[in-house]
């Protein structure tokens, strides 16, 4: 499933159990249509006992979401919003759809 939200993004959750948290997308899941975003979304898993962990154990880690749930937060106007795609000096770009500037290429926080 093509995406216009990529890895290092800067997201906002809109909608489920997690809505108005934002993070950053750690990972993008092509064939589920889903992300894994830092601090969104956790589940319990628990571990069977074994060398490294006697007794077992329980840890808390993020789990993926689906990009439909997701909207990018433009550095620019910080502000969620949708990508459109446009071309700038004959290169493809990412475009805010509020500021209408492009995206910086490489967005890391």
């Amino acid at each position: 499933m093509k995406s216009r939200i990529r890895r290092n993004d800067i997201v906002k959750v809109v909608s489920g159990d997690d809505c108005g948290k934002t993070g950053k997308v750690l990972r993008i899941l092509k064939d589920d249509g889903k992300a894994i975003v830092e601090g969104v979304n956790f589940v319990w898993k628990h571990l069977r006992k074994s060398q490294q962990h006697p007794k077992g154990a329980r840890i808390q880690k993020e789990a993926p979401i689906g990009l439909s749930n997701l909207m990018v937060i433009c550095q620019l106007c910080n502000k969620a919003t949708k990508i459109a795609l446009g071309k700038v000096e004959g290169k493809s770009v990412r475009i805010c759809k509020k500021c209408r500037e492009a995206l910086p290429v490489g967005t890391s926080a």
